[in-house]
């Protein structure tokens, strides 16, 4: 048991990354730099505010709303998911970044928070021309690796927010669609 502790402390914050199959994945972005992958999600309403979201096969992801915004609070709601987002792909490009240069990553934990209006209550309340959707969103990095430094993980931070997918998503704009 003390043998199985001591491995996963040497190896990451959690399970390790297979560094052979990270290594393969890099050699794959720089040989075809233009792929585009689509991702995919149904989103079916289960009542009240509660929705079932269908990603690949997995079991659904459950978004809800609190009692504030008269759900029953049984997941987080859209806002706090789309956090959970930004905060878990900054955690893997962090990790992963780690890896690659070879760190052993001791302690690695976000937390997150994010400012909006919710008054126009999604378009039935106020209605008055104001930003909609976070205005300001804050993470705090803090992460540990054996004999790294704090600028260089400052620096390391600075990189996997340039090369987000989903802090990119928050930063920049989307094309995006809605019809039916």
């Amino acid at each position: 048991m003390t043998v199985v502790a001591q491995k996963t402390a040497l190896t990451g914050c959690l399970a390790p990354i297979d560094k052979n199959g990270l290594e393969q994945l890099i050699a794959n972005g720089k040989a075809n730099p233009k792929v585009v992958k689509t991702l995919k999600c149904k989103t079916v309403a289960e009542g009240k505010f509660r929705h079932a979201n269908y990603i690949r096969n997995l079991p659904p992801y459950i978004v809800d709303e609190p009692p504030g915004l008269l759900g029953d609070d049984t997941a987080p709601n859209p806002s706090e998911a789309s956090l959970a987002a930004l905060g878990s792909c900054l955690a893997v490009g962090l990790h992963a970044n780690a890896v690659h240069r070879g760190w052993t990553v001791s302690k690695l934990e976000l937390e997150l928070e994010g400012d909006l209006n919710i008054t126009a209550v999604w378009g039935t309340g106020d209605v008055s021309e104001k930003p909609v959707g976070f205005t300001d969103v804050r993470v705090k990095v803090d992460m540990e690796c054996e004999g790294v430094s704090p600028e260089e993980i400052s620096a390391l931070v600075t990189h996997v927010k340039k090369w987000s997918p989903v802090a990119n998503t928050f930063t920049r704009p989307v094309n995006l669609e809605v019809g039916i």
